[in-house]
């Protein structure tokens, strides 16, 4: 079937997915009387076309039938699925749409249903998203607080442990472009909730980078960073940020080479 084809399918299949809902009578009449199955059948329909609407690249056809979806969802109490779908229209601002504001409402609200189900990897991993973008757009200090919520939630959990470095690791960058005190002040905070943290790598690097920006020597500032990145490579976020803090020694404009 062509393109046009499909989207022709995905039209009438989410026509026909709004004639069952409202063939269900009032919502709470189908959810408890015979139109609950109906109601059912119509998610799906819902679910059906959006991926076919995302087949042919028709994103804000997609977005409205997983909205649909997720209306439903939420009035029948099933707030995972619904969490689930709203992953999806996040993932397709996030990558088609690239509206980052509308992909971070997203997945912060799939972080709230996550966390009101108590399925807490899940909501974390929303999160993780959700701090990751703040960070970037500059909103620093919702990036510190998901941070350093998501690093005491995993502290303690002998499985997770190992990412709470990494977690306090974000938290204290975003800390340093705001404020070099505050800085100092979170790393000597994590290190005391989580006395792993003072072994890591990460906190070694983070102390050498807080004494070359208190002597102002981008030099040192710039070896500390390549000597972390030949043994742990430092992704584009990281290099960003640390790019940004760079930036603040005086007279300094230039790279991490």
């Amino acid at each position: 079937m062509d393109n046009s084809g499909k989207e022709k399918e995905a039209i009438q299949l989410m026509a026909d997915a709004d004639k069952k809902v409202k063939s269900s009578g009032s919502f709470l009449g189908g959810m408890f009387g015979g139109g609950h199955h109906k109601v059912e059948e119509a998610c799906e329909m819902y679910c059906r076309a959006a991926n076919m609407f995302k087949m042919v690249k028709n994103w804000s056809e997609a977005i409205k039938c997983l909205n649909a979806a997720i209306d439903i969802y939420t009035d029948m109490g099933r707030f995972t699925i619904a969490a689930k779908h709203h992953i999806s229209i996040a993932e397709i601002y996030e990558a088609e749409l690239v509206d980052i504001e509308k992909a971070v409402a997203h997945y912060e609200q799939a972080a709230d249903y996550y966390k009101g189900e108590e399925s807490n990897s899940s909501a974390n991993k929303c999160l993780l998203k959700v701090g990751a973008y703040c960070a970037q757009l500059e909103q620093y200090q919702k990036a510190i607080e998901i941070y350093e919520q998501v690093g005491a939630n995993t502290m303690d959990n002998p499985l997770l442990k190992y990412s709470a470095k990494e977690y306090f690791f974000k938290a204290a960058l975003c800390h340093f472009i705001v404020d070099e005190l505050n800085a100092k002040i979170a790393v000597e905070k994590y290190e005391e909730m989580f006395p792993a943290f003072s072994d890591s790598r990460e906190c070694k690097l983070l102390k050498k980078l807080l004494e070359a920006h208190e002597e102002q020597n981008s030099d040192a500032f710039t070896e500390a960073v390549k000597e972390f990145d030949s043994i742990s490579r430092l992704d584009q976020w990281h290099t960003t940020l640390l790019l940004r803090i760079k930036k603040t020694i005086q007279g300094e404009e230039g790279d991490l080479k």
